[in-house]
């Protein structure tokens, strides 16, 4: 994405600012120029909202804090007011979970919702990019199985997770599906979706929350040392999934839902890239554990056996041309993303020094 094809006439609004993605795509933006309406849950808290003001403080843009929350209606009205696109970025990424519809459904569906609704009430707003996931296309890597040629696609939706079998999966499709039925009930905007598979690469925060580094983490811990299972997976790089938001607000050929993935991949190759620099320093794994012994550990790993056999040896494939073709990305290398992600999360104390 090119600085030219940003119109920095108009600001644009980015829900949970101080997040993982978003903050890559505030950083694009206020370096393009653009001003920036971030809302953040509060702006207050200047230890959450530091990384964003360094930027704006050397970029030619301008970063302009508001206060909003997903469950609250009308909190976005300040914020949006005046901006040309909306970029809604904020849901919770979390396995593990007490509660998983206050903790995740309600979060990412009402939060679509009140922000949509509020697109709706600001006629300057012209195209709203929305943050999915590949995980409201399946559910389980059985289900790519299952799809047209093994491999999905745009048109599929995630028909197999629910509030107590990938609770996750589940408020991801329930959040799109219901920004789709919006956008089709009105003219006035446009909406653009983008798919990303699991989001690795720096974060510009020192303490992400994204569910991306605890995996990290316990592979520097040791906790995979014996070996890790080959649960396939889609992978791609923040900053090249941030440029794809760009693509998706600016290009005018960009439309519909779009998946966004480098890599097919698993555990052990995402380990596998660390060794050469950090193997022997840190007990990562080395080494693929069998399935069946994945299977019988799985509830001591708080998982069900049922989830192990659905994706641990099945592979992830996914079609990716609709999105390379209206964005033209350029994807890093697997060991790239691990590797400056594995630093960074040692140099913000995220995984210890050795």
């Amino acid at each position: 994405m090119t600085a030219r094809l940003i119109d920095t006439s108009a600001p644009v609004m980015v829900t949970g600012a101080t997040g993982y993605v978003a903050g890559w795509i505030v950083k694009g933006l206020l370096e393009a120029g653009v001003t920036v309406h971030a809302a953040v849950r509060n702006p207050e808290d200047t230890e959450k909202t530091a990384h964003l003001s360094a930027i704006a403080a050397t970029a030619p843009g301008h970063l302009k804090l508001f206060a909003a929350d997903l469950l609250e209606e009308g909190s976005y009205a300040s914020a949006m007011a005046g901006c040309a696109i909306v970029f809604h970025t904020a849901s919770p990424f979390r396995m593990n979970v007490a509660d998983p519809q206050a903790d995740l459904v309600d979060p990412a569906l009402k939060g679509t919702r009140n922000v949509l609704a509020e697109a709706s009430r600001h006629g300057s707003v012209r195209r709203v990019v929305l943050t999915s996931s590949v995980v409201a296309i399946y559910g389980d890597n059985a289900d790519i199985a299952q799809a047209p040629g093994g491999r999905i696609d745009e048109t599929l939706w995630n028909t197999s997770s629910s509030l107590t079998r990938n609770p996750y999966a589940y408020s991801k499709t329930l959040a799109e599906r219901a920004a789709w039925e919006m956008a089709e009930a009105q003219d006035q905007w446009d909406l653009v979706v983008i798919n990303p598979s699991l989001v690795i690469g720096p974060a510009l925060q020192a303490r992400p929350t994204s569910e991306s580094f605890n995996i990290l983490r316990q592979m520097a811990s040791g906790r995979m040392k014996a070996g890790a299972p080959r649960w396939g997976m889609g992978a791609v790089d923040v900053r090249d999934l941030a440029e794809a938001h760009l693509s998706a607000a600016y290009l005018p050929q960009a439309e519909g839902r779009n998946i966004v993935s480098a890599h097919e991949t698993d555990f052990v190759e995402m380990a596998a890239t660390l060794l050469p620099r950090y193997g022997d320093r840190y007990p990562l794994p080395r080494r693929a554990l069998p399935k069946w012994l994945v299977w019988l550990v799985a509830p001591m790993a708080r998982m069900t056996r049922e989830t192990v056999a659905r994706n641990v040896g099945l592979p992830f494939r996914a079609d990716t041309s609709k999105a390379q073709a209206a964005f033209s990305l350029a994807m890093r290398p697997l060991a790239e993303s691990m590797n400056d992600m594995f630093a960074q999360m040692i140099e913000s104390g995220q995984i210890p020094a050795r």
